[in-house]
């Protein structure tokens, strides 16, 4: 599936090939607190497919809970995330921040991950696999 998106401001801009059953939700502490909310959206697609268009983001660096350190991409004008991805020069991957997707209400997610974390009040999504912790682990 073809995507693209851009930050509240637009000053940064984006495309990409898209897998719909990589959307899910996180919910470890870091997300938690990275998107002032109870947990993240992220769209997970491959390095080759994703395009910035315009713009240069803002990098941060966090060590995750999963002990590995993740480029956290913000826009230095507005402020919205965008992505996070692998500290190499050329990641095998990006997690996008699902708001920031145009097509974002064709993105049901197939997945939570650490759900050790999902606060008490935040109901499991019918139909998506569960991660206690990292998905990939």
């Amino acid at each position: 599936m073809k995507i693209d998106g851009s930050c509240h401001c637009g000053a940064i801009t984006f495309e990409a090939e898209l897998d719909p059953s990589s959307v899910g939700i996180c919910h470890c502490a870091d997300c938690q607190a990275l998107s002032a909310s109870a947990f993240r959206t992220l769209a997970i697609v491959r390095s080759d497919s994703f395009d910035l268009l315009t713009g240069t983001p803002k990098h941060y660096v966090k060590v995750g809970d999963s002990g590995n350190p993740r480029v956290q991409a913000f826009c230095p004008d507005c402020g919205s995330g965008l992505y996070s991805c692998g500290v190499e020069d050329k990641p095998a991957a990006y997690n996008l921040r699902a708001g920031t997707i145009r097509q974002r209400a064709e993105l049901a997610p197939s997945f939570e991950c650490w759900t050790r974390s999902r606060l008490q009040w935040v109901t499991e999504i019918p139909g998506a696999r569960q991660f206690e912790g990292n998905p990939n682990a």
